[in-house]
């Protein structure tokens, strides 16, 4: 049985938490230890207990089953108001920034064989960052690449698509490690936050969450061709990045390179929000 709410119908979080590593976009999928769905790839997350927000179950749900512990950012409101936010934190590491928001709803019918069940997903980007054990009910947790996971429908945001996660039948069948298709309507709800991400970075800061704290205009182009699945030509990239007030601040800092001058060093501009609408006109990506 799974729980219940007063209108008999069951809360969850999922956490789409999204990275760049080796200049691919990835996500965090961990490996579902309990039916339905057993030895099926999943997003992160599980049920809202009763006397917590939703957005304190996503930061427990994702530190619980990934390793991942989440820690909070002055600046910004949680949930409840309170002045926090989301960075994910590797267990015995620094803090390495990050940016948590919520995406959308979805269900409460067709998702879970075992009735009505209503997700409210999360989209978090960060640094790229090596992955301690599963736990909680996760099998296993790994990063996968985007494109393999979702391969055209990556691209395309929920509405583009021709059937949505409610008018899709919910199956049990399970899939290959090799070929990490997701369980429930994951796909769905993974291919709305990249699109989310992608949309997001073309008018705001968002691209810097994916970054260190200190980074080269060159490192942030990568992001963004990642993000986007599509190069950028560097030099129209570095004359807007460094262009856009209220985008990037530079250090003063430079960090040698294996060929060629040290490169100099930049930071998001104090003051600025990485959800802000600053790239004014914005950067365009590829149709």
């Amino acid at each position: 049985m799974i729980p219940r709410t007063a209108a008999d119908i069951a809360v969850t979080v999922d956490v789409v938490a999204l990275t760049v590593r080796n200049q691919r976009l990835q996500v965090l999928l961990v490996e579902r230890m309990l039916d339905p769905f057993r030895g099926c790839w999943a997003l992160p997350g599980g049920f809202v207990l009763a006397d917590e927000s939703l957005e304190d179950a996503a930061r427990r749900e994702l530190e619980e089953e990934t390793g991942v512990q989440p820690g909070l950012l002055p600046g910004q409101k949680r949930d409840d108001g309170a002045q926090a936010s989301l960075s994910l934190i590797p267990h015995k590491s620094a803090a390495m920034g990050g940016h948590l928001e919520q995406l959308r709803t979805y269900g409460p019918l067709h998702r879970d064989p075992r009735g009505p069940v209503l997700s409210v997903a999360y989209l978090a980007l960060a640094p790229a960052f090596d992955v301690p054990s599963a736990g909680g009910d996760a099998a296993e947790v790994a990063w996968h690449d985007v494109a393999k996971v979702l391969g055209d429908k990556a691209a395309q945001p929920a509405q583009a698509s021709a059937r949505t996660a409610s008018q899709t039948p919910v199956s049990t069948q399970r899939f290959t490690p090799s070929q990490p298709q997701l369980a429930f309507d994951h796909a769905q709800i993974l291919a709305d936050g990249v699109e989310r991400a992608r949309a997001k970075i073309e008018y705001s800061p968002l691209a810097t969450a994916f970054c260190p704290p200190e980074f080269t205009i060159a490192e942030l182009r990568e992001v963004y061709e990642a993000v986007w699945g599509a190069p950028i030509d560097a030099r129209n990239f570095h004359r807007k990045a460094v262009g856009t007030p209220g985008f990037l601040e530079a250090t003063g800092s430079s960090r040698a390179q294996a060929v060629g001058r040290p490169a100099a060093l930049y930071r998001r501009a104090p003051g600025t929000d990485v959800t802000d609408g600053v790239l004014n006109p914005p950067l365009m990506r590829s149709r």
